[in-house]
């Protein structure tokens, strides 16, 4: 087999979003936001979704310590803080301080201005290969007007309009 499934799965366009949580600390909370195109809606009623983080992840430590998360689907204006919040932690609270957020008023987790937003209570998870699979109860979400959803394809950021002209 010549090919691995990375380069398959670069054929497979997904949304992008941002996930944010949060530890509390002696110095007060820190937030924390990732970008994932990981995101699985499982089931409606109840409203449960999944998002998948490496097993080394310290933003997945937090998570599990919060018991909360927050989804941030991204729209394609919001490119910037895709590439932004695929970086280190460093750079990710960097870009923290200078995005456009709430907080959630159900579970305290930031919520970036996008496309849609979910606060999402942890559920269970699923240890898989290298990854963990979190799966999480809606608790609260919304959306608003946007434009076209950011695309992830062929290991670049791209909008529907972009995609239908290649």
């Amino acid at each position: 087999m010549n090919h691995d499934l990375r380069t398959v799965m670069r054929h497979f366009a997904t949304g992008v979003c941002v996930v944010s949580t949060f530890a509390d600390g002696a110095d007060g909370r820190r937030h924390d936001a990732i970008t994932v195109n990981s995101l699985t809606s499982v089931s409606l009623d109840p409203a449960i979704i999944t998002v998948c983080f490496r097993h080394d992840s310290r933003f997945l430590a937090d998570l599990r310590a919060a018991g909360v998360w927050g989804v941030s689907i991204l729209d394609s204006e919001s490119e910037a803080h895709a590439r932004a919040f695929a970086k280190g932690p460093e750079s990710r609270q960097t870009a923290l301080a200078g995005a456009a957020h709430s907080i959630g008023d159900t579970t305290g987790v930031l919520l970036l201005q996008a496309a849609g937003w979910m606060e999402v209570a942890y559920r269970d998870e699923l240890v898989i290969g290298d990854h963990v699979m979190v799966i999480g109860e809606v608790v609260a979400l919304g959306a608003a007007d946007s434009t076209a959803p950011l695309i992830f394809l062929q290991g670049g950021f791209h909008t529907l309009d972009e995609l239908s002209r290649l």
